[in-house]
Protein backbone atom coordinates (compact mmCIF):
# COMPACT_ATOMS: atom_id res chain seq x y z
CA UNK A 1 0.00 0.00 0.00
CA UNK A 2 2.07 3.13 -1.37
CA UNK A 3 0.96 6.60 -0.99
CA UNK A 4 0.66 8.38 -4.26
CA UNK A 5 3.13 11.01 -5.31
CA UNK A 6 2.13 14.30 -4.56
CA UNK A 7 3.71 17.72 -3.10
CA UNK A 8 5.84 17.20 0.02
CA UNK A 9 3.87 17.35 3.18
CA UNK A 10 5.16 19.68 6.46
CA UNK A 11 7.54 17.24 8.66
CA UNK A 12 7.40 17.41 12.47
CA UNK A 13 9.95 15.57 15.37
CA UNK A 14 8.49 14.74 18.44
CA UNK A 15 10.71 14.40 20.70
CA UNK A 16 9.21 11.47 23.42
CA UNK A 17 10.35 13.03 26.91
CA UNK A 18 8.16 11.77 29.15
CA UNK A 19 10.42 9.22 31.14
CA UNK A 20 11.67 9.44 34.46
CA UNK A 21 15.47 9.01 35.99
CA UNK A 22 14.14 6.01 38.06
CA UNK A 23 16.29 3.43 36.00
CA UNK A 24 19.64 5.33 36.15
CA UNK A 25 18.97 6.37 39.83
CA UNK A 26 18.03 9.72 39.29
CA UNK A 27 15.43 12.28 41.04
CA UNK A 28 14.91 13.65 37.49
CA UNK A 29 14.16 12.59 34.26
CA UNK A 30 16.63 11.18 32.84
CA UNK A 31 16.70 13.34 29.35
CA UNK A 32 17.43 16.16 31.90
CA UNK A 33 20.76 14.54 32.92
CA UNK A 34 23.98 16.07 31.32
CA UNK A 35 26.15 14.42 29.29
CA UNK A 36 28.68 15.79 27.37
CA UNK A 37 28.34 19.01 28.99
CA UNK A 38 24.58 19.25 28.32
CA UNK A 39 21.07 17.94 29.03
CA UNK A 40 20.77 14.79 27.08
CA UNK A 41 17.14 16.39 25.37
CA UNK A 42 19.62 19.15 24.38
CA UNK A 43 21.87 17.00 22.14
CA UNK A 44 18.57 15.20 21.07
CA UNK A 45 17.09 18.32 19.78
CA UNK A 46 19.79 19.79 17.99
CA UNK A 47 20.15 16.73 15.94
CA UNK A 48 16.62 17.72 14.75
CA UNK A 49 17.45 21.43 14.48
CA UNK A 50 20.28 20.68 11.99
CA UNK A 51 18.42 18.08 10.11
CA UNK A 52 17.34 19.75 6.55
CA UNK A 53 13.95 17.62 6.18
CA UNK A 54 12.67 18.25 9.51
CA UNK A 55 10.38 21.31 9.53
CA UNK A 56 9.47 21.93 12.95
CA UNK A 57 9.69 19.98 16.33
CA UNK A 58 7.08 19.39 19.41
CA UNK A 59 8.68 18.17 22.72
CA UNK A 60 6.24 15.72 25.09
CA UNK A 61 7.99 16.11 28.48
CA UNK A 62 7.76 14.19 31.83
CA UNK A 63 4.61 16.06 34.19
CA UNK A 64 6.21 18.92 35.99
CA UNK A 65 9.18 19.96 34.18
CA UNK A 66 8.18 21.18 31.24
CA UNK A 67 10.01 24.53 32.20
CA UNK A 68 12.91 22.95 32.17
CA UNK A 69 13.21 22.26 28.79
CA UNK A 70 11.60 25.54 27.65
CA UNK A 71 14.38 26.94 29.61
CA UNK A 72 17.09 24.44 27.88
CA UNK A 73 15.60 25.84 24.64
CA UNK A 74 15.80 29.46 24.79
CA UNK A 75 19.16 29.47 26.00
CA UNK A 76 20.27 26.89 23.07
CA UNK A 77 18.65 29.19 20.53
CA UNK A 78 16.51 26.01 19.02
CA UNK A 79 14.16 27.73 16.62
CA UNK A 80 12.58 24.72 15.20
CA UNK A 81 10.80 23.72 18.67
CA UNK A 82 7.42 25.51 18.54
CA UNK A 83 5.66 23.55 21.42
CA UNK A 84 6.91 21.95 25.13
CA UNK A 85 3.67 19.83 26.01
CA UNK A 86 3.23 17.95 29.09
CA UNK A 87 3.34 13.73 28.31
CA UNK A 88 0.70 11.33 29.48
CA UNK A 89 1.49 8.56 32.35
CA UNK A 90 1.98 6.12 29.70
CA UNK A 91 3.95 5.85 26.42
CA UNK A 92 0.61 6.14 24.22
CA UNK A 93 -1.41 8.42 26.46
CA UNK A 94 1.38 10.63 25.52
CA UNK A 95 1.37 9.73 21.80
CA UNK A 96 -2.39 10.76 22.03
CA UNK A 97 -0.99 14.07 23.18
CA UNK A 98 1.18 14.53 20.21
CA UNK A 99 -1.30 13.48 17.54
CA UNK A 100 -3.62 15.75 18.93
CA UNK A 101 -1.29 18.92 18.85
CA UNK A 102 -0.41 18.05 15.17
CA UNK A 103 -3.69 17.83 14.03
CA UNK A 104 -4.95 21.20 15.42
CA UNK A 105 -5.27 23.61 12.70
CA UNK A 106 -5.27 21.03 9.73
CA UNK A 107 -7.35 21.13 6.77
CA UNK A 108 -9.64 18.57 5.98
CA UNK A 109 -7.66 15.99 3.35
CA UNK A 110 -4.36 17.32 4.77
CA UNK A 111 -1.75 15.28 6.14
CA UNK A 112 1.85 15.81 7.17
CA UNK A 113 4.43 13.16 8.22
CA UNK A 114 5.24 12.55 11.75
CA UNK A 115 8.69 11.09 13.63
CA UNK A 116 8.03 10.10 16.77
CA UNK A 117 11.87 10.14 18.67
CA UNK A 118 12.49 8.88 21.83
CA UNK A 119 14.83 12.03 24.08
CA UNK A 120 17.17 9.86 24.96
CA UNK A 121 18.39 8.57 22.09
CA UNK A 122 21.23 11.39 21.54
CA UNK A 123 22.95 10.11 19.21
CA UNK A 124 20.76 9.56 16.38
CA UNK A 125 22.36 10.42 12.90
CA UNK A 126 21.12 12.67 10.02
CA UNK A 127 21.34 9.52 7.97
CA UNK A 128 19.03 7.60 9.73
CA UNK A 129 16.63 11.10 9.71
CA UNK A 130 16.69 11.79 6.00
CA UNK A 131 15.94 7.97 5.22
CA UNK A 132 12.81 7.83 7.61
CA UNK A 133 11.93 11.18 5.49
CA UNK A 134 12.46 9.64 1.83
CA UNK A 135 10.72 6.27 2.64
CA UNK A 136 7.37 8.13 4.21
CA UNK A 137 7.52 9.38 0.20
CA UNK A 138 6.42 5.87 -0.44
CA UNK A 139 4.57 4.09 2.57
CA UNK A 140 2.77 5.43 5.68
CA UNK A 141 4.99 3.92 8.24
CA UNK A 142 8.22 3.32 8.86
CA UNK A 143 10.34 1.96 11.87
CA UNK A 144 14.04 2.10 11.92
CA UNK A 145 15.96 -1.14 13.30
CA UNK A 146 19.35 -3.06 13.35
CA UNK A 147 20.20 -6.94 13.07
CA UNK A 148 20.72 -8.40 16.67
CA UNK A 149 24.11 -9.67 17.08
CA UNK A 150 22.80 -11.61 20.35
CA UNK A 151 21.28 -14.78 20.37
CA UNK A 152 17.36 -14.11 21.67
CA UNK A 153 16.04 -16.23 23.86
CA UNK A 154 12.14 -17.10 24.92
CA UNK A 155 11.60 -18.10 28.47
CA UNK A 156 9.08 -19.28 30.80
CA UNK A 157 9.14 -18.84 34.53
CA UNK A 158 8.39 -22.26 36.63
CA UNK A 159 7.40 -21.09 39.91
CA UNK A 160 10.31 -20.43 42.29
CA UNK A 161 12.78 -22.87 39.84
CA UNK A 162 13.34 -19.62 37.39
CA UNK A 163 13.37 -19.53 34.08
CA UNK A 164 13.56 -21.96 31.61
CA UNK A 165 14.16 -21.47 27.68
CA UNK A 166 11.44 -22.82 25.39
CA UNK A 167 12.10 -21.38 21.95
CA UNK A 168 15.54 -19.81 20.33
CA UNK A 169 14.38 -17.67 17.46
CA UNK A 170 16.26 -17.81 14.51
CA UNK A 171 18.40 -14.82 14.70
CA UNK A 172 19.30 -13.50 11.08
CA UNK A 173 15.21 -12.28 10.71
CA UNK A 174 15.28 -10.96 14.58
CA UNK A 175 15.79 -6.63 14.53
CA UNK A 176 16.52 -4.66 17.62
CA UNK A 177 13.91 -1.52 17.11
CA UNK A 178 15.18 1.88 17.63
CA UNK A 179 13.49 5.34 17.08
CA UNK A 180 12.45 7.15 14.93
CA UNK A 181 9.56 5.56 13.99
CA UNK A 182 8.03 7.41 11.35
CA UNK A 183 4.21 8.23 10.06
CA UNK A 184 1.61 9.66 7.34
CA UNK A 185 -0.24 11.68 10.64
CA UNK A 186 -3.34 10.34 9.02
CA UNK A 187 -2.28 6.67 9.50
CA UNK A 188 -1.02 6.63 13.22
CA UNK A 189 -4.08 8.37 14.10
CA UNK A 190 -6.38 6.58 12.48
CA UNK A 191 -4.39 3.41 14.34
CA UNK A 192 -4.71 4.89 17.76
CA UNK A 193 -8.78 5.80 16.90
CA UNK A 194 -8.91 1.94 16.50
CA UNK A 195 -6.78 1.21 19.83
CA UNK A 196 -9.25 3.29 21.25
CA UNK A 197 -11.83 0.66 21.07
CA UNK A 198 -10.17 -1.85 22.39
CA UNK A 199 -10.74 -2.10 26.07
CA UNK A 200 -6.86 -4.37 26.53
CA UNK A 201 -5.59 -1.44 24.43
CA UNK A 202 -1.42 -1.09 25.39
CA UNK A 203 1.54 -1.04 23.44
CA UNK A 204 5.29 -0.26 23.90
CA UNK A 205 5.78 1.60 20.62
CA UNK A 206 3.42 2.93 17.64
CA UNK A 207 4.44 0.69 15.13
CA UNK A 208 3.19 -2.14 16.86
CA UNK A 209 0.08 0.16 16.92
CA UNK A 210 -0.40 0.37 13.21
CA UNK A 211 0.45 -3.69 13.10
CA UNK A 212 -2.10 -4.65 15.19
CA UNK A 213 -4.77 -2.16 14.45
CA UNK A 214 -4.14 -1.57 10.96
CA UNK A 215 -2.71 -4.89 9.65
CA UNK A 216 -2.75 -3.96 5.84
CA UNK A 217 -0.30 -1.05 5.98
CA UNK A 218 2.56 -2.34 5.66
CA UNK A 219 5.71 -1.08 7.87
CA UNK A 220 9.37 -0.63 6.18
CA UNK A 221 12.31 -0.92 7.68
CA UNK A 222 15.22 1.83 7.44
CA UNK A 223 18.82 0.76 8.63
CA UNK A 224 19.52 2.13 12.33
CA UNK A 225 22.76 2.62 13.59
CA UNK A 226 24.62 0.84 16.25
CA UNK A 227 25.30 4.66 17.97
CA UNK A 228 21.77 5.31 18.22
CA UNK A 229 21.29 4.18 21.47
CA UNK A 230 18.69 4.56 24.47
CA UNK A 231 20.37 5.93 27.66
CA UNK A 232 18.33 4.07 30.34
CA UNK A 233 20.43 1.77 32.28
CA UNK A 234 23.55 3.61 34.61
CA UNK A 235 26.27 1.87 32.27
CA UNK A 236 24.39 3.58 29.26
CA UNK A 237 25.01 7.14 30.71
CA UNK A 238 28.98 6.25 31.09
CA UNK A 239 28.81 4.82 27.13
CA UNK A 240 27.04 7.28 25.82
CA UNK A 241 29.44 10.19 27.80
CA UNK A 242 32.00 8.31 25.84
CA UNK A 243 31.10 8.18 22.74
CA UNK A 244 30.74 12.37 23.04
CA UNK A 245 33.93 12.41 24.04
CA UNK A 246 35.80 10.45 21.28
CA UNK A 247 33.05 11.20 18.16
CA UNK A 248 34.10 13.41 15.39
CA UNK A 249 32.53 15.63 13.18
CA UNK A 250 33.33 16.31 9.72
CA UNK A 251 33.64 20.22 8.77
CA UNK A 252 31.54 21.30 6.13
CA UNK A 253 33.68 22.24 3.05
CA UNK A 254 32.54 25.47 1.18
CA UNK A 255 31.55 25.50 -2.24
CA UNK A 256 33.78 27.42 -3.89
CA UNK A 257 36.83 29.21 -4.15
CA UNK A 258 35.08 32.43 -3.72
CA UNK A 259 33.14 31.71 -1.01
CA UNK A 260 36.30 31.47 0.89
CA UNK A 261 36.96 34.87 -0.40
CA UNK A 262 33.58 36.19 1.00
CA UNK A 263 33.54 34.51 4.27
CA UNK A 264 37.20 35.67 5.23
CA UNK A 265 37.28 39.06 3.67
CA UNK A 266 38.35 41.81 6.31
CA UNK A 267 38.69 38.75 9.56
CA UNK A 268 41.62 38.95 11.36
CA UNK A 269 43.52 35.45 12.42
CA UNK A 270 46.34 34.79 14.80
CA UNK A 271 48.48 31.92 14.54
CA UNK A 272 50.33 30.32 16.99
CA UNK A 273 52.88 27.96 15.59
CA UNK A 274 52.79 29.76 12.50
CA UNK A 275 56.82 29.49 11.05
CA UNK A 276 56.27 26.32 9.84
CA UNK A 277 54.40 22.90 9.07
CA UNK A 278 50.31 23.35 9.47
CA UNK A 279 50.28 26.58 10.71
CA UNK A 280 52.36 28.04 8.25
CA UNK A 281 49.60 26.49 5.70
CA UNK A 282 46.91 27.85 7.54
CA UNK A 283 48.16 31.16 7.09
CA UNK A 284 49.04 30.92 3.96
CA UNK A 285 45.68 30.14 2.65
CA UNK A 286 44.06 32.99 4.93
CA UNK A 287 46.15 35.64 3.24
CA UNK A 288 44.81 34.18 -0.07
CA UNK A 289 41.55 34.45 0.25
CA UNK A 290 41.76 38.14 2.08
CA UNK A 291 41.98 37.54 5.59
CA UNK A 292 44.64 39.58 7.69
CA UNK A 293 46.91 37.21 9.18
CA UNK A 294 49.48 36.94 12.16
CA UNK A 295 51.66 34.17 12.01
CA UNK A 296 53.55 34.03 15.12
CA UNK A 297 56.42 31.23 15.67
CA UNK A 298 59.83 30.85 17.32
CA UNK A 299 62.08 31.01 14.74
CA UNK A 300 60.05 33.91 13.14
CA UNK A 301 58.69 36.74 15.44
CA UNK A 302 60.51 34.84 18.23
CA UNK A 303 57.51 34.36 20.02
CA UNK A 304 57.60 31.74 22.88
CA UNK A 305 53.78 30.79 23.16
CA UNK A 306 54.58 29.35 26.50
CA UNK A 307 55.39 32.98 27.71
CA UNK A 308 51.99 34.48 28.74
CA UNK A 309 53.53 38.24 28.17
CA UNK A 310 54.20 37.25 24.30
CA UNK A 311 51.12 35.50 23.95
CA UNK A 312 49.07 39.32 24.90
CA UNK A 313 51.49 41.29 23.40
CA UNK A 314 50.77 39.06 19.68
CA UNK A 315 46.95 39.51 20.54
CA UNK A 316 47.19 43.02 21.67
CA UNK A 317 49.40 43.84 18.40
CA UNK A 318 46.55 41.92 15.97
CA UNK A 319 43.50 43.87 17.89
CA UNK A 320 45.12 47.41 18.07
CA UNK A 321 46.38 46.88 13.64
CA UNK A 322 43.15 45.14 12.83
CA UNK A 323 40.44 46.16 15.30
CA UNK A 324 39.34 42.71 15.57
CA UNK A 325 40.49 38.92 16.27
CA UNK A 326 38.28 36.65 14.99
CA UNK A 327 40.47 33.62 14.80
CA UNK A 328 42.94 32.01 17.40
CA UNK A 329 44.97 29.16 16.45
CA UNK A 330 47.32 27.12 18.37
CA UNK A 331 49.16 24.43 16.23
CA UNK A 332 52.41 24.49 18.56
CA UNK A 333 53.82 21.70 19.99
CA UNK A 334 56.91 19.71 20.94
CA UNK A 335 57.61 15.54 20.50
CA UNK A 336 59.58 14.54 23.76
CA UNK A 337 59.66 10.72 23.37
CA UNK A 338 61.13 8.32 25.92
CA UNK A 339 60.23 6.67 29.69
CA UNK A 340 58.50 9.09 31.46
CA UNK A 341 61.40 7.13 34.74
CA UNK A 342 64.16 8.47 32.57
CA UNK A 343 62.92 11.91 31.68
CA UNK A 344 65.08 14.89 33.46
CA UNK A 345 62.86 17.59 34.87
CA UNK A 346 63.31 20.07 32.35
CA UNK A 347 62.27 17.83 29.80
CA UNK A 348 58.87 16.97 31.88
CA UNK A 349 58.55 21.18 32.08
CA UNK A 350 59.14 21.64 28.26
CA UNK A 351 55.75 19.51 27.42
CA UNK A 352 53.81 20.74 30.15
CA UNK A 353 54.65 24.41 29.51
CA UNK A 354 54.32 24.33 25.48
CA UNK A 355 51.11 21.56 25.15
CA UNK A 356 49.32 22.14 28.10
CA UNK A 357 49.91 25.58 29.68
CA UNK A 358 50.40 27.68 26.64
CA UNK A 359 47.02 27.04 24.84
CA UNK A 360 45.60 27.47 28.41
CA UNK A 361 47.19 30.85 28.57
CA UNK A 362 46.09 31.37 24.68
CA UNK A 363 42.36 30.67 25.32
CA UNK A 364 42.51 32.71 28.49
CA UNK A 365 43.91 35.56 26.73
CA UNK A 366 41.76 35.29 23.45
CA UNK A 367 38.60 35.22 25.37
CA UNK A 368 38.19 39.08 25.38
CA UNK A 369 38.54 39.15 21.94
CA UNK A 370 37.08 36.31 20.51
CA UNK A 371 33.78 37.21 22.86
CA UNK A 372 34.14 40.58 20.70
CA UNK A 373 33.78 39.00 17.49
CA UNK A 374 31.71 36.25 17.85
CA UNK A 375 34.64 34.29 16.78
CA UNK A 376 36.41 30.58 17.35
CA UNK A 377 39.36 28.98 19.16
CA UNK A 378 41.30 26.51 17.34
CA UNK A 379 43.52 24.00 18.78
CA UNK A 380 44.90 20.46 17.90
CA UNK A 381 45.62 16.77 19.05
CA UNK A 382 46.41 13.70 18.38
CA UNK A 383 44.76 10.06 17.95
CA UNK A 384 47.36 8.98 20.97
CA UNK A 385 44.64 10.96 23.08
CA UNK A 386 42.09 8.19 23.34
CA UNK A 387 44.57 6.12 25.43
CA UNK A 388 48.29 6.70 26.33
CA UNK A 389 51.18 4.88 24.47
CA UNK A 390 54.39 3.54 26.43
CA UNK A 391 57.32 6.30 25.68
CA UNK A 392 54.64 8.69 24.58
CA UNK A 393 52.97 9.58 28.16
CA UNK A 394 53.66 13.60 28.21
CA UNK A 395 52.76 14.02 24.81
CA UNK A 396 49.46 11.67 24.67
CA UNK A 397 48.36 13.29 28.47
CA UNK A 398 49.14 16.57 27.10
CA UNK A 399 46.76 16.09 23.69
CA UNK A 400 43.93 14.53 26.01
CA UNK A 401 44.02 17.63 27.66
CA UNK A 402 42.96 19.75 24.36
CA UNK A 403 40.18 17.44 23.76
CA UNK A 404 38.80 18.04 27.19
CA UNK A 405 39.98 21.75 27.12
CA UNK A 406 37.79 22.10 24.12
CA UNK A 407 34.81 20.20 25.26
CA UNK A 408 34.56 22.63 28.35
CA UNK A 409 35.17 25.66 26.72
CA UNK A 410 32.62 25.13 24.11
CA UNK A 411 30.28 24.98 27.15
CA UNK A 412 31.69 27.56 28.98
CA UNK A 413 31.85 30.26 26.37
CA UNK A 414 29.07 29.23 24.58
CA UNK A 415 26.50 31.95 25.89
CA UNK A 416 29.32 34.92 24.76
CA UNK A 417 29.01 33.18 21.26
CA UNK A 418 32.59 31.93 20.94
CA UNK A 419 33.12 28.96 19.18
CA UNK A 420 35.97 26.23 20.21
CA UNK A 421 37.17 22.97 18.18
CA UNK A 422 40.28 20.67 17.82
CA UNK A 423 41.41 19.14 15.05
CA UNK A 424 42.82 15.77 15.13
CA UNK A 425 45.30 15.24 12.01
CA UNK A 426 46.30 11.32 11.16
CA UNK A 427 50.05 11.26 11.01
CA UNK A 428 51.09 14.87 9.10
CA UNK A 429 54.37 15.53 7.38
CA UNK A 430 55.31 18.33 9.51
CA UNK A 431 59.13 19.19 10.35
CA UNK A 432 58.25 18.13 14.27
CA UNK A 433 57.29 14.73 13.02
CA UNK A 434 60.46 14.65 10.56
CA UNK A 435 62.69 15.76 13.72
CA UNK A 436 60.96 12.77 15.69
CA UNK A 437 61.01 10.08 13.63
CA UNK A 438 62.95 11.02 10.39
CA UNK A 439 62.29 10.47 6.91
CA UNK A 440 59.02 8.21 6.10
CA UNK A 441 57.23 6.50 3.13
CA UNK A 442 56.42 8.82 0.90
CA UNK A 443 52.62 8.62 0.61
CA UNK A 444 52.01 7.47 3.83
CA UNK A 445 51.17 10.67 5.66
CA UNK A 446 48.84 13.54 5.25
CA UNK A 447 50.22 16.40 3.96
CA UNK A 448 50.35 19.70 6.10
CA UNK A 449 48.27 21.61 3.12
CA UNK A 450 45.56 19.20 3.12
CA UNK A 451 44.99 19.64 7.44
CA UNK A 452 45.50 23.35 7.11
CA UNK A 453 42.64 23.29 4.47
CA UNK A 454 40.52 21.39 6.69
CA UNK A 455 41.33 23.85 9.63
CA UNK A 456 40.05 26.32 7.75
CA UNK A 457 36.77 25.19 6.59
CA UNK A 458 36.47 24.16 11.02
CA UNK A 459 37.00 27.82 11.25
CA UNK A 460 34.02 29.22 8.82
CA UNK A 461 31.54 26.63 10.26
CA UNK A 462 29.03 26.97 13.33
CA UNK A 463 30.55 23.88 15.19
CA UNK A 464 31.52 24.46 18.45
CA UNK A 465 32.72 21.43 20.79
CA UNK A 466 33.77 19.30 18.44
CA UNK A 467 36.97 16.76 17.58
CA UNK A 468 37.23 16.57 13.79
CA UNK A 469 39.44 13.59 12.88
CA UNK A 470 41.39 14.63 9.22
CA UNK A 471 42.09 11.24 7.71
CA UNK A 472 44.20 10.49 4.47
CA UNK A 473 41.60 8.70 2.55
CA UNK A 474 40.19 11.01 0.32
CA UNK A 475 42.53 11.58 -2.86
CA UNK A 476 40.82 14.42 -4.35
CA UNK A 477 41.16 16.43 -0.92
CA UNK A 478 44.06 14.80 0.56
CA UNK A 479 41.76 13.68 3.64
CA UNK A 480 38.61 13.10 4.55
CA UNK A 481 36.16 12.54 7.39
CA UNK A 482 33.99 9.66 8.33
CA UNK A 483 30.50 9.32 10.25
CA UNK A 484 30.15 9.93 13.84
CA UNK A 485 30.71 6.47 15.08
CA UNK A 486 33.36 5.34 12.62
CA UNK A 487 35.83 8.63 13.92
CA UNK A 488 35.11 7.15 17.46
CA UNK A 489 36.11 3.33 16.12
CA UNK A 490 38.74 4.62 13.89
CA UNK A 491 40.47 6.82 16.61
CA UNK A 492 40.88 3.89 19.03
CA UNK A 493 41.88 1.20 16.16
CA UNK A 494 44.32 3.61 15.21
CA UNK A 495 45.83 4.63 18.51
CA UNK A 496 48.23 2.56 18.04
CA UNK A 497 49.74 3.83 15.11
CA UNK A 498 49.54 7.65 15.20
CA UNK A 499 50.81 10.05 17.03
Amino acid sequence: MSVPHEAKPRTTAVVLAGGTGQRVGLAIPKQLLKIAGKAVIEHTLTIFEHAEAIDDVIVLMAPGFVPDVEKIIAKAGLTKVTKVIEGGSTRNETTERAIEALSEGLAEGQDRNVLFHDAVRPLLSQRVIADCVDALERYQAVDVAIPSADTIIVTRTHGEDGEFITDVPDRSRLRRGQTPQAFKLSTIRRAYEIAAGDPNFQATDDCSVVLKYLPDVPIYVVAGDEYNMKVTQPVDVFIADKLFQLASTAAPRQADEAAYRELLAGKTLVVFGGSYGIGADIAALAEQYGAKVYALGRSTTGTHIENPEHVDDALSKAYSESGRVDYVINTAGVLRIGKLAETDNATIQEALNVNYLAPVQIARASYKYLAETKGQLLLYTSSSYTRGRAEYSLYSSTKAAMVNLTQALSDEWAADGIRVNCVNPERTATPMRTKAFGQEPAGTLLSSEAVARTSLDVLLSELTGHVIDVRQQDPTRGATEASDFEQALASVLDRQEDV
